[in-house]
């Protein structure tokens, strides 16, 4: 079992690493993972399919290359729709040990199960049972898998493999009763089993960190000094039996302010909670895309459609009507992209998006506010 303890509660996603001129900042990343592990903290996620392959390259040449492989761990992921038959989990594996030059992953998951193919896949290709042989070969330290699915999948999972030392979920006070999501309701088959928790999208994408001058109101009152941020991150880090949360930090402020967060960590009191509550019920009286702009819909679009930075346009209106900022951004957007109004409904975005959205008819009604 995991020894929980020894772990940072602060992990450092490597999925929305820092771009510059269309490619990822080498530079700025390096700047980053020193201030990261200067802090004490040393948990790195990232996977086969982030920035279309190249965050692996990332990690070898930010991390493994620059720091004692012993300091710090890594996880990566075995992503189902790359995979046709059992070799390719072979394949797979030594590509990612080439990328990364790691030698072995301290964590191994199976990336993004959830009810249909991916779930039917890792079952088919009996890729449980290759993790663990994985494991006795000294390549994996410890096994787990990522998780979108429902409720009565992730019981069943656990049920059929015990074997599993922890889960990844998409766990934040927005999506805690949230039916496609159901947050809550995974934490608590999760504390039942005393699993060990890895947290993702703890900041729903940069949705609770970008709030409404309402929203952003109550928290004020009580820490006019704290960003939005940080009182998501204290949510998720208040609850018991979370073992890390990861945040996909795009810059060196967002850094700095999530190391604020945890240098001196402080659970959140019972006013605070409440806070937190009242902020949640603004929201659901919000409707706001549930976009957390992973990027999975955008790699196969044959339209070139920037389908999350679309959405974030949607959100943007619909939180501050009358601003036309968003517009213009829209403007820009589709100077190097396709418009809303290109998409041809292939399905492929629906088919590998986590949050389950019907993209295509969000892209519809997009097109109506958006291309005028």
């Amino acid at each position: 079992m995991i020894e929980m303890q020894k772990m940072p509660k602060l992990g450092f996603g490597l999925m929305r690493l820092p771009q510059k001129d269309g490619k990822i900042d080498h530079e700025q990343v390096c700047k980053m993972v020193d201030a990261y592990l200067d802090a004490g903290l040393n948990y790195f996620d990232t996977a086969y399919v982030y920035h279309g392959g190249l965050s692996e390259v990332e990690a070898r040449e930010a991390i493994v290359r620059r720091h004692p492989r012993e300091s710090f761990y890594l996880a990566t992921k075995l992503p189902a729709w790359s995979m046709h038959s059992k070799a390719d989990r072979d394949r797979i594996f030594e590509e990612q040990l080439e990328r990364t030059g790691a030698g072995y992953f301290d964590y191994y998951l199976l990336h993004s199960i959830e009810d249909g193919s991916n779930y039917e896949t890792y079952e088919k290709l009996d890729c449980f049972r290759w993790g663990l042989q994985k494991k006795a070969e000294g390549k994996i330290r410890h096994l787990g898998f990522s998780f979108h699915g429902t409720p009565e999948l992730l019981e069943k999972l656990l049920n059929d493999h015990p074997e599993v030392e922890f889960v990844q979920i998409q766990l934040n006070y927005a999506d805690w009763t949230n039916p496609k999501v159901q947050s809550g309701r995974l934490y608590t088959i999760l504390r039942e089993r005393n699993l060990p928790i890895i947290v993702m999208e703890p900041v729903k994408g940069g949705t609770l960190a970008s709030l409404t001058p309402e929203q952003e109101a109550v928290y004020q009152r009580i820490r006019p000094e704290a960003s939005a941020a940080s009182w998501a991150l204290r949510f998720v880090g208040s609850l018991p039996g979370v073992m890390t949360i990861l945040s996909g930090m795009s810059n060196e402020a967002q850094m700095m302010d999530n190391l604020n967060t945890f240098r001196h960590f402080e659970p959140l009191n019972e006013e605070e909670q409440a806070a937190v509550q009242q902020v949640a019920s603004i929201m659901l009286n919000t409707p706001l895309i549930g976009c957390t702009a992973c990027r999975y819909c955008t790699d196969g679009c044959p339209m070139g459609i920037g389908i999350p930075d679309i959405f974030r346009v949607v959100n943007s209106l619909r939180m501050y009507p009358g601003d036309t900022r968003p517009l213009e951004s829209y403007q820009n957007l589709i100077s190097h992209g396709g418009k809303a109004g290109d998409c041809i409904q292939c399905g492929q975005c629906e088919g590998v998006c986590p949050q389950h959205l019907p993209i295509i008819e969000l892209l519809r009604k997009a097109s109506a506010d958006l291309d005028r």
